[in-house]
């Protein structure tokens, strides 16, 4: 609508001004009735956008509710000897697993390294309490294993975190500052994360899932949680200037985890992969540039041993392993972690730098115990 206004100038001269207004000007102020009708109205509104984020979002809280029963709240009562020191945790989680038709209780070693069976209180998601009856542990991977017995128990789906991408939605479970049954929420932020400073530098394997998902002390040994509700990791340690969550969170692939468990539980103790290499330790910016890389990376091959891994698969000396199961080497230890991890018998994809050009190369872990005269190889 128009509406007209007259100014008075000088000399009597009226100036007629017309503005166009909308049917609710400014003038217009509106009855609570309809102020009421409009807020009804946008109410209404909200509720359906909610109701179609809702039938979306729900998958947290189906996912939440399928992995909780199987995680639980671990309580390590230090020995006497280890009770005044910083790094003697008496709290964190787990996940219960099924191997062989066993049940199992799998966490970080650095939550029970400093207790025993009879110190252990194993909390379960219905509240019952139970003491495990046998530990196995490795320091070098910080992954632990207690066998359970108790009727209903719910293990875990277990993923395959070989399969994780950066990017993928994940949830982390346990028991932050002691507050049990928490979840939170995040994405994989990195793979593959290593040369980390933790605890008192024991976990030597490292190959961790960074994510941003929320792990404060007491996650440790937690589930790291794909949204089919498979646990892909298990949470470990986390980067912080104040003790608490920065976003910065690591956790061990499940796929790791669960090698390294059946290793303990079958034998007590772990096998090492072998690759049948000497690495050379004087490689330097200086050195990649004269093999004809444009900067410092990988490991080269200096010695190889007869009859090895590294034979079969045909490398030669002065290769240079640029990519070792679909990760970039940093340097010579990054390799040998790399490759004390992997699986005996795995047959592994690499990438190699010779005669100045990049070539694929592939070759089959094999036993560090049958090479024991070269126990200083990767």
């Amino acid at each position: 609508m128009l509406v007209k206004l007259a100014y008075c100038l000088p000399g009597g001269v009226l100036l007629l001004l017309a503005i166009a207004c909308s049917p609710l000007g400014a003038q217009q102020i509106e009855s609570p009735a309809s102020t009421q009708e409009n807020r009804e109205q946008g109410f209404a509104e909200l509720s359906r956008d909610v109701d179609t984020l809702s039938r979306q979002l729900s998958i947290y809280k189906r996912v939440a509710k399928l992995v909780s029963p199987s995680v639980v709240h671990i309580e390590a009562t230090p020995l006497p000897q280890y009770r005044f020191r910083r790094d003697a945790e008496e709290a964190g989680s787990a996940v219960l697993v099924r191997y062989r038709g066993k049940d199992y209780v799998l966490t970080n070693r650095h939550v029970i390294k400093h207790s025993q069976e009879n110190l252990i209180r194993l909390e379960l998601f219905d509240g019952r309490q139970l003491r495990p009856t046998q530990i196995w542990g490795d320091a070098d991977t910080d992954v632990a294993v207690m066998a359970i017995k108790a009727p209903g128990l719910v293990p875990a789906r277990i993923g395959n975190s070989d399969l994780a991408e950066i990017g993928d939605i994940v949830m982390a479970f346990g028991s932050p500052f002691n507050l049990r049954r928490s979840v939170t929420r995040g994405i994989i932020s990195a793979k593959g994360r290593s040369n980390l400073d933790l605890g008192e530098g024991e976990v030597v394997y490292q190959n961790f899932f960074q994510t941003d998902a929320a792990i404060n002390p007491g996650n440790s040994g937690g589930p790291l949680v794909n949204l089919r509700g498979e646990v892909i990791g298990l949470n470990t340690a986390i980067a912080s200037s104040s003790g608490g969550s920065e976003g910065i969170g690591f956790s061990i692939p499940i796929n790791i985890a669960v090698r390294i468990m059946r290793q303990l539980i079958e034998t007590g103790h772990v096998e090492r992969g072998f690759l049948g290499v000497s690495l050379d330790g004087n490689f330097d910016s200086a050195s990649a540039r004269y093999v004809g890389l444009t900067n410092l990376r990988g490991a080269r091959v200096k010695q190889i041993t007869d009859g090895s891994p590294a034979s079969h698969a045909d490398l030669k000396i002065d290769d240079v392993i640029l990519m070792f199961d679909g990760l970039r080497i940093e340097d010579d230890q990054h390799l040998i972690n790399l490759v004390r991890r992997t699986e005996i018998g795995r047959q592994v994809k690499m990438v190699i730098f010779r005669d100045r050009k990049a070539q694929s190369a592939s070759v089959r872990i094999g036993k560090r115990k049958d090479f024991v005269e070269m126990v200083e190889q990767p």
